[in-house]
């Protein structure tokens, strides 16, 4: 006999999975901006610099979100630019052209209060944050519960999302039976 055990946390199985990369997951790329809590403003990757001075549909604030874990490990590449955002071995945030080492993998959390922190996945405990004036703050002077890490994802102006819904179909022995009729 099997029983339910109650408050069964699945985190600890998803920050494994998460850790591994792995060929069977689909790759998603997403376009958003990230809106900063405390200055205002939207992530720009202006190449090698990064801000968040961002208006809304700024063409720098664009920002290509490619997800290929199971879990929330994200490459944030501006559109415009084509730099990853990375956080360099002194915390500090910068912009590369190649985002395929581990200082340009971030991992997404969504807070309680639903807005979205950006963990560094190699130096665990830095987070992606910004002053009032758009300044990106080193990576050890973060914390995740501090308004400077804290981000919300838009689309940009009069856009639409990027992807289009994935679309399955059920198949039930009855729908399996049909078989379609010739027009004559």
């Amino acid at each position: 006999m099997f029983v339910a055990e109650e408050n069964v946390d699945f985190r600890i199985h998803v920050e494994n999975q998460t850790r591994a990369r792995d060929d069977v997951s689909r790759k998603q790329l997403r376009l958003y901006q990230l809106y900063s809590r405390t200055s205002g403003k939207h992530i720009q990757v202006l190449g090698r610099r990064i801000s968040a001075k961002g208006e809304d549909g700024d063409k720098y604030a664009q920002l290509l979100v490619e997800t290929d874990t199971f879990g929330s490990q994200v490459r944030i590449k501006g559109k415009e630019t084509d730099f990853y955002l990375c956080m360099n071995r002194k915390g500090k945030l910068v912009g590369k052209p190649d985002g395929t080492s581990k200082e340009c993998v971030f991992i997404e959390k969504v807070l309680e209060n639903n807005y979205t922190a950006l963990m560094s996945a190699k130096y665990t405990g830095w987070y992606v944050g910004f002053t009032k004036k758009g300044r990106p703050r080193k990576g050890p002077k973060t914390r995740e519960n501090q308004q400077d890490v804290h981000f919300m994802k838009r689309y940009p102006k009069g856009q639409v999302e990027l992807q289009k819904p994935f679309k399955y179909t059920t198949v039930t022995k009855r729908t399996r039976r049909i078989r379609p009729t010739n027009p004559s």
